[in-house]
């Protein structure tokens, strides 16, 4: 099953901030993502029903093995893509915003031949 975008994106920010913070409460991820309560309720609970994510009785959440699986997956493309894009001369923030437009729609292998182009050091000359 493919999860989708919006999915995607839950996840990865689930990941960032407990990375950041430590703990992750859904006020966090509404703050960040800048979306009502309401919204994010409803879209941990979706999360919660598929097995990506756990919340404890104090409301705390965790990703579960599969959660973790595609935000990594997510967050190493997002990281990658925004990287390899500011080396080409883009802006970090445009850079940042495309590779989050890119990083769900984009196939495995061209991910791969871009990670390895990037930890080549070679910049594409576009020609």
């Amino acid at each position: 099953m493919k999860m989708q975008e919006s999915g995607e994106n839950y996840l990865e920010t689930i990941l960032v901030l407990k990375r950041e913070k430590g703990a992750v409460r859904s006020i966090d991820i509404a703050q960040r993502m800048n979306f009502t309560k309401p919204s994010i309720s409803r879209a941990m609970s979706l999360l919660r029903e598929n097995g990506y994510i756990t919340m404890d009785e104090s409301m705390f959440i965790e990703l579960t093995d599969a959660g973790m699986e595609i935000a990594q997956r997510i967050y190493e493309r997002h990281t990658l893509l925004t990287q390899f894009l500011e080396r080409l001369g883009v802006s970090p923030e445009t850079a940042a915003h495309d590779a989050c437009k890119i990083e769900h729609d984009l196939s495995d292998e061209s991910f791969e031949k871009i990670k390895e182009h990037a930890r080549s050091g070679q910049i594409p000359d576009g020609g």
